[in-house]
């Protein structure tokens, strides 16, 4: 771009997206431990007794790319900002805590904000930690997943139906909240009744806590990481939910990861046997489950990841940005990241011709990389 031109460059970044998961579970099943690993540090009180997590704890981890420092390398900048999630410990559930047994209740507003709850199921041999309420994966599933669908429904009973009313939108709200009421009293978790897009809408106005998606992490022994394929058909079948919304995490041996330097993690994993650490495993699966992708930006004062929903239009993604990209959005300057490798960058891709100059309606594919042209 020339100088003096009227354009705003997406390296001058002002906001981000990010994913929020909340870890919940039975007390003693490994939430705080494997809190800690993935932070890194001890953020959270892992403690050999239930409700060792007083207050919910938060941190912010980055999500592992490792195409990054490749791009910093070409466009010769030492400044990497990776996407993030946001990992939320919520204290151990236990039956009725919708009601507040044990401390879960108070948590459970916290649940509501996060956009995957990630179930964490015990499967380790560690008699000597106690188990509180856990009695089989099916059973644990069960418990947790009843909480929070009765906390669903104490939110839909206290809806009120507008009596008066003749709008529309009124009128099909209420005949939704209707439906959500009577399927939850008979059990039906509502991610399971939503067919409609403003019935998704509607669940998450409410903030329905069994309209999220989950994923469950099954928390096993060091010894059978190498086998998580195999345990993960095994885990669905046990469950009764589909394999692509389950992950083996030895939350012991991420506890040990943290300690490590990078490249000393690579050489303990290669001894594992496996090539992912749970961490890395974890958030692909998410952003799998909530139809996730990055695209990056790379200039000379940083490189960057950002998170945007699959079928994000160029406008959307510019948005993640600023808001005001997106109302001034004019042009995207676009290279799939392999080429932005292979041709060592702007320049070299221009010359080549593999820079696209996309308009209003291009959708974002995983791993562009871009430059957006904004009108001031």
């Amino acid at each position: 771009m020339e100088p003096g031109s009227n354009f705003l460059l997406s390296r001058y970044i002002i906001a981000l997206m990010s994913l929020n998961i909340g870890i919940v579970g039975l007390p003693n099943v490994g939430k705080s431990t494997l809190f800690n690993a993935l932070l890194k540090q001890q953020l959270a009180l892992a403690a050999n007794y239930p409700f060792a997590t007083i207050e919910p704890n938060v941190g912010v981890v980055p999500v592992p790319d490792e195409r990054l420092a490749k791009l910093a390398k070409i466009v010769n900048t030492e400044v990497i900002k990776p996407a993030t999630v946001e990992f939320v410990d919520i204290a151990g559930l236990v039956k009725g805590a919708h009601e507040g047994e044990g401390l879960g209740n108070q948590f459970l507003a916290r649940i509501r904000e996060v956009d995957l709850i990630c179930h964490v199921l015990r499967d380790f041999s560690d008699e000597n930690v106690l188990r509180e309420g856990s009695v089989d994966a099916k059973t644990d599933r069960e418990t947790i997943e009843m909480e929070l669908l009765l906390a669903d429904l104490d939110t839909l009973e206290k809806q009120r139906e507008p009596k008066a009313s003749k709008d529309k939108l009124e009128l099909r709200k209420w005949e939704i909240i209707t439906q959500f009421t009577e399927k939850a009293r008979i059990g039906q978790l509502i991610i399971e009744v939503i067919k409609s897009e403003d019935e998704r809408q509607l669940a998450q106005e409410l903030n329905l806590l069994t309209a999220k998606k989950i994923i469950y992490v099954v928390n096993v022994d060091e010894d059978k990481v190498r086998d998580s394929k195999g345990l993960m058909v095994s885990w669905a079948e046990k469950l009764g939910v589909e394999v692509g919304e389950v992950v083996i995490i030895s939350a012991q041996i991420e506890s040990e990861l943290a300690s490590l330097s990078d490249e000393d993690q690579v050489l303990y994993l290669r001894d594992l046997g496996v090539n992912e650490s749970g961490l890395e495993r974890l958030i692909k699966k998410a952003y799998q489950q909530l139809s996730l992708q990055s695209f990056l930006t790379a200039g000379e004062l940083e490189v960057r990841a950002w998170t945007v929903k699959s079928g994000s239009t160029a406008p959307e993604a510019a948005g993640v940005i600023h808001s005001d990209f997106e109302k001034n959005f004019i042009k995207a300057r676009v290279v799939d990241y392999a080429d932005f490798v292979k041709y060592s960058g702007w320049k070299g891709v221009k010359e080549v011709g593999k820079m696209r100059l996309e308009g209003r309606d291009y959708q974002m594919k995983e791993g562009d990389v871009v430059e957006f042209m904004i009108g001031k």
